[in-house]
């Protein structure tokens, strides 16, 4: 166990900050992270690269492993080292009204 008291493999809950992940997660919602979630092309991941932490569209392209915005006013694309350094993978987005909560199974 770490210092926040969750076991490496219990899904853990964040806030997005910022407008890169939207139309789909609008800044201020929560997502839930499943640290032994799938990974598969097109999946919403968490993921560390050279020290910063990452939350974006994973896109497999052969052997190659690219984290992409949604928001098209964003063009940065991050290549990972390999699917090491993925996190986890979203799970739902948390909200306040039925209408606003999703899963992503």
């Amino acid at each position: 166990m770490d210092s926040t008291g969750c076991a490496a493999a219990e899904p853990f809950a964040l806030r997005v900050l910022g407008d890169m992940m939207e139309p789909e997660f609008e800044h201020g919602c929560i997502i839930i992270v499943d640290p032994e979630g799938l990974v598969r092309n097109g999946c919403f991941v968490v993921a560390n690269h050279d020290n910063e932490f990452y939350f974006r569209q994973l896109i497999i392209e052969q052997d190659r492993y690219l984290l992409k915005c949604l928001n098209h006013a964003y063009d940065e694309v991050v290549e990972l080292n390999g699917v090491g350094d993925i996190n986890g993978v979203v799970s739902q987005k948390a909200g306040t009204r039925r209408k606003d909560r999703k899963r992503y199974d």
